[in-house]
């Protein structure tokens, strides 16, 4: 029956006994066999010619584009005490409304009338500027009197020291006469005393010109006196100008002296103004920040410090806050491998984590609860996970995104690339090779844009 050995035995059977043996003996199951693969290497066949679109698939989570719209951490500027909350997780808020009241726990604010006594403080600092400034106006007003008496006495110094030269220079000229009318007389007297000699002239005439000698001898020396006498006067005035350039100079100085001290104490006077100004607006500002204000609409989500009466530090996070308003994203992250692959403004196949979904990996058209985006931004800087962060924006060529999508939700995405025969893929995948490299159309037109 096997058919084992070379002996047939099958004449010796009768067939007709056993029904199962012809059935067996007729093989109909190898030719069924034979046709069922040759059938499906001709439907694989055929398949492989099929189109298969190649992607990179990749998870993320649903983010917004715009940082402002993202969840909003409230911290504290300054350290206090929880007073009372006016929130509670969930509800809705507008922007500027209070959240919570905080108490000082600081001793150096604990003063209940601290901005008032800084006002009065920096008030009484003002006044002591302006009493500096009167004082400096007043020694400036010292300075002028004094400047305008150098000047007249000075002038009425140079109009002595002028007739003092001419009277120095008139009695130079009644000297030299003084000294001529001597000489004169010494002559006559020498000429008569020779004629006394010689008996012309009488001893009279003698005694008489001797006499009128003496007289011009006492009238040079009274003219040449009083000549010195003027030139000690004229030096006289010119030590007394002297005298009273020096008086006024000192007198000057000092009053100058007295005017850089008033403005070195007006310089501090106005230093500590702005000092207590700054100090002023810093407890004007901080006694705002006793009120936790929300930044902008949104809803209150988590709240990190709890109960009354609770502690917190300066920059201690307080509560987090949702904005209201925002447009959705998808941050995903792909392999540095795929990085050159993409471009800006590619398309990719989004399914969202809550909402059914058949997906087809290579025919994304046929594929039923995705959703569509394009790439919106691409990462200049590897992330921590060693993948670089992508962000998607929808589609508005597409149908619009679910509205109760909310942040950090989960997503799956399909970044899609070229449109090749799955035997291709196939082959491409058994050897390891890239998906291949084209430029989306959409990215090439914003390329050349940006050149242009």
């Amino acid at each position: 029956m096997l058919n084992i050995s070379n002996t047939d035995i099958s004449k010796n059977i009768d067939k007709s006994k056993y029904h199962t043996l012809p059935r067996v003996e007729e093989k109909k199951s190898n030719k069924v066999l034979r046709r069922l693969i040759t059938g499906s290497l001709i439907f694989m066949f055929l398949i492989g010619f099929l189109p298969w679109t190649q992607n990179i698939r990749s998870n993320g989570t649903v983010s917004t584009l715009r940082p402002e719209q993202r969840p909003t951490t409230i911290h504290s500027i300054i350290a206090g005490r929880i007073e009372f909350w006016y929130v509670q997780e969930g509800d809705m808020v507008k922007k500027g409304d209070t959240i919570a009241k905080i108490s000082e726990i600081k001793d150096a604010y604990f003063d209940d009338q601290l901005l008032p006594r800084t006002k009065q403080q920096l008030l009484l600092k003002e006044q002591t500027v302006r009493s500096y400034e009167d004082k400096v106006t007043a020694q400036e007003q010292q300075l002028n009197a004094l400047s305008s008496q150098l000047g007249l006495q000075t002038e009425q110094a140079k109009i002595k020291l002028a007739q003092a030269e001419l009277k120095v220079q008139n009695d130079s000229i009644a000297y030299q006469a003084a000294l001529v009318s001597y000489l004169t007389a010494e002559k006559q007297f020498n000429r008569i005393d020779s004629l006394y000699k010689a008996g012309l002239k009488s001893l009279i005439d003698l005694e008489g010109r001797n006499l009128k000698l003496q007289e011009a001898k006492a009238y040079e020396v009274e003219a040449k006196n009083k000549w010195l006498n003027s030139r000690s006067e004229l030096i006289n005035l010119k030590l007394d100008i002297s005298n009273i350039k020096t008086k006024f100079r000192n007198d000057i100085a000092k009053i100058e002296s007295d005017k850089f001290s008033t403005l070195s104490n007006k310089y501090d006077a106005e230093s500590m103004v702005n000092k207590l100004k700054n100090q002023y607006t810093n407890y004007e500002v901080r006694s705002g920040l006793y009120f936790i204000t929300a930044p902008q609409d949104g809803y209150i989500t988590k709240t990190f410090i709890t109960g009354i009466g609770q502690t917190l530090k300066e920059g201690d996070a307080i509560l987090s806050i949702m904005p209201n308003n925002y447009e959705l994203a998808v941050s995903i992250y792909v392999d540095p491998i795929d990085l050159p692959l993409l471009s800006v403004g590619q398309h990719v196949r989004i399914q969202f984590d809550g909402w059914p979904a058949i997906v087809f990996s290579g025919w994304p058209n046929v594929s039923y609860g995705t959703y569509g985006g394009t790439i919106y931004a691409i990462d200049q800087n590897i992330s921590i996970g060693g993948k670089y962060r992508i962000l998607v924006e929808p589609d508005e060529k597409d149908h619009k995104w679910p509205k109760a999508l909310r942040f950090g939700s989960g997503t799956k995405a399909m970044i899609l690339l070229n449109d090749v025969p799955i035997w291709y893929e196939l082959w491409r995948n058994v050897n390891g090779f890239p998906p291949d490299f084209y430029q989306h159309t959409d990215a090439q037109s914003s390329e050349k844009t940006s050149k242009k």
